[in-house]
């Protein structure tokens, strides 16, 4: 359905706006901040607004030709087709790379407009810069689209229809998570505008870091939810049963969470200490450098992938050009300007501080082995032609060995005190905790069965860890409430009495253990089986009975598929449900999909995937291909990887987060003295 002239034009004539006003928004309040004017300071806010609504405007326009499939827009002509569901139509729109980096650019503006409207009481000087930061990022992404991928291009003459989205992108699970990834990456666009205009303004200090860390906060929880979802998609569309891969777009994801997770702990540092601000700086440097480092790779088509959206690599030297401005020129400045800022106090090295930053240096080791894994097989390439694949074994002795030691200490820093603790105090609950570990660790190796492999040895450890962090959560927060050494009713109240913040913390420390053990006995315990079975046969995995009833061809909305019915069965026989894994066939564009069928429960998950056809038996009866897995403890990942979540938000919805750092009385006749507005404070 072609609309004509109108409603895309005025997409693109919106977008175009948004540009100018990124420009308005980037230059008026930066001049304004060095001439201390505050008209022209003043001029970032409503630029912030205007920017987000004509962006939003822009994405309207290309969803509704999506919605109304008007093929004379050549990026819905290329991945959008009349017979998809309305659920993929929407999706589609940010299915490619054009639409893609319009979300990038709306979600940009609206953490804009956001920063515009919750930040208004900062000093009006970082106020505008952090405006202005954020503005010239957005111009670089705007510059981007309009002049390398307009998703605003007319087709002439129009087809009759469209080639429609890569089937593997038509599922819900794909569907929302590039969106909470992209919240995730631009989150972090706040904090390295705060970062920047800290180095401008050669200041950081405690209220600075309060203004950090929720915006980090809510970027670390966004992250997190795309990244799961990204990995529940894997785990149950392709048919491989597998949860990670190391695939270099799932690694473009990872890299920035670990540093934003180290970013979120050193901000903790600078506000009740006020100290590591050079550290945190760069923390929060690195973290959006690392998304638009995952921007390029994605979008640059260098990488291939099952869910990457490979264009045009020519696309990608704008990038690389725009991601060496931004992250060369804001490494400069830090190089230039970190002298500036005065280093707070000092600490003995066993004290909380000390614990934060050993894991800080851990977390931001493992990011840099991560990113050497991801980066090698194209540098590689570039300059030998030599093709080469990094793959988990890679990763699993590298990357997985040094999170063992984070993990150990993430649970004895909470026990610990500020500027130097005693471990003569904490001893009790530690040889606790360690006595229970070593249990998990034994009864791991004697249930792995004959013989100690080093499979075995590894996940043993990680199962000890997993129990650590457990238990230290449990009796960090028992030691809070004073458990066993007062009534049980005044435990409780000083339970109901825990900050927010606080709850946040065991929230996503007891979510990540949950997680590791999930991780740990889904992939040391799952097992597998792969038969060619007929209608009647049986396979006994997991505690369950399997048989295998046949299959019947249906049709969907946009594709034909085989289905296969499958009987479960407990031991005794008892028929708990039916199961109907599909293997789907695509026309537009011609592909073919696994579709899992799962039986999810608390302790395990039943897996089965239906292959090809595998001949006939002697009496004519049809055999197929069947792949049954059983995943122990599978819920554990996903449910560990939601608390932690959980954990996040809880503490954003801390009051402390909303009223900012408290500030210092003066006496009268300095706060007389002192210019108007120069008072830091937060709302």
């Amino acid at each position: 359905m072609n609309m004509g002239p109108g409603i895309v034009e005025a997409g693109h004539f919106a977008l175009v706006l948004a540009l100018a006003l990124a420009i308005i928004q980037a230059g008026f309040p930066f001049v304004g901040a060095a001439r201390r004017d505050r008209r022209l300071m003043g001029v970032g806010a409503p630029a912030a607004y205007g920017q987000f609504v004509f962006v939003f405007l822009a994405f309207l326009a290309l969803t509704q030709a999506y919605v109304t499939s008007d093929f004379s827009v050549k990026n819905v002509a290329a991945n959008s087709h009349t017979l998809k569901p309305m659920l993929y139509k929407i999706s589609g729109v940010w299915g490619n790379h054009e639409g893609s980096i319009l979300l990038w650019v709306l979600i940009l503006a609206l953490f804009g407009a956001l920063v515009a409207r919750f930040g208004r009481h900062l000093p009006p000087s970082l106020y505008a810069r952090v405006l202005s930061i954020q503005a010239l990022v957005g111009v670089g992404f705007y510059l981007f689209l309009l002049l390398t991928s307009n998703p605003f291009e007319r087709l002439n003459p129009v087809p009759m229809e469209g080639n429609g989205l890569n089937p593997l992108l038509q599922d819900p699970g794909l569907a929302f998570h590039p969106p909470f990834l992209y919240l995730g990456y631009v989150g972090l666009s706040v904090a390295f505008s705060f970062a920047v205009a800290a180095l401008l303004e050669g200041r950081v200090d405690p209220a600075w870091a309060r203004w950090v860390r929720p915006w980090t906060l809510l970027a670390w929880c966004f992250l997190t939810i795309g990244i799961t979802l990204g990995s529940w998609w894997a785990y149950y569309e392709l048919g491989w049963g597998g949860w990670w891969f190391w695939d270099p777009v799932e690694n473009a994801s990872f890299m920035p969470w670990l540093v934003a997770t180290a970013l979120l702990h050193s901000a903790i540092v600078v506000e009740k200490r006020d100290t590591l601000k050079s550290w945190t700086v760069l923390l929060a440097i690195i973290a959006f450098s690392f998304s638009l480092l995952g921007t390029f790779l994605v979008r640059s088509g260098v990488l291939t992938s099952v869910h990457a959206f490979a264009t045009d690599p020519e696309r990608g030297v704008f990038i690389l050009l725009f991601l060496l401005l931004v992250i060369g020129g804001s490494l400069t400045l830090y190089a230039l300007r970190v002298d500036k800022l005065q280093p707070g106090g000092l600490f003995a090295p066993m004290s909380r501080e000390g614990a934060l930053v050993f894991n800080n240096m851990l977390l931001t080791v493992g990011a840099a082995t991560v990113l050497f894994g991801t980066l090698y097989p194209l540098l590689l390439d570039a300059l030998t032609g030599e093709k080469i694949s990094v793959g988990a074994p890679y990763f699993n002795w590298t990357f997985v060995p040094l999170m063992m030691p984070l993990v150990l200490i993430m649970a004895v820093g909470p026990f610990l005190t500020w500027k130097r603790a005693d471990l003569r105090g904490i001893s009790q609950r530690l040889g606790l905790m360690l006595l229970i570990s070593l249990v998990a660790v034994v009864a791991t190796l004697l249930i792995g069965g004959d013989g100690v492999t080093s499979v075995q040895v590894m996940m043993a450890l990680w199962m000890g860890l997993g129990v650590w962090l457990l238990m230290g959560t449990l009796l960090e927060l028992a030691g809070r409430i004073k458990l066993f050494h007062t009534s049980l009713g005044d435990s409780l109240r000083r339970l109901g009495r825990q900050p927010r913040a606080s709850w946040g913390m065991t929230l996503g420390h007891l979510g990540l253990a949950i997680a590791i053990l999930g991780m740990t006995v889904t992939s040391g315990w799952q097992r597998e089986h792969l038969d060619v079975l007929r209608a009647g046969d049986e396979v006994t995995l997991g505690g369950y009975v399997v048989e295998f009833q046949g299959v019947t061809p249906v049709a969907g909305p946009n594709y034909t598929a085989l289905e296969g019915d499958f009987v479960l069965r407990d031991q005794e026989g008892v028929v708990l449900k039916h199961l109907y894994p599909q293997s789907r066939t695509y026309t537009s564009p011609p592909m073919s999909t696994t579709e899992a069928a799962i039986h999810a429960t608390f302790w395990g998950d039943l897996f089965i995937a239906l292959g090809e056809a595998q001949g006939e038996t002697p009496d004519g009866a049809p055999r197929w291909g069947v792949r049954v897995y059983y995943k122990p403890l599978q819920l554990w990942l996903w449910s560990g990887a939601a608390i932690m979540v959980l954990g996040g938000f809880v503490s954003l919805s801390d009051r402390r987060f909303r009223v900012g750092a408290p500030k210092k009385k003066m006496p009268k006749t300095a706060a007389a003295q002192k210019p108007s507005g120069e008072t830091m404070h937060a709302s």
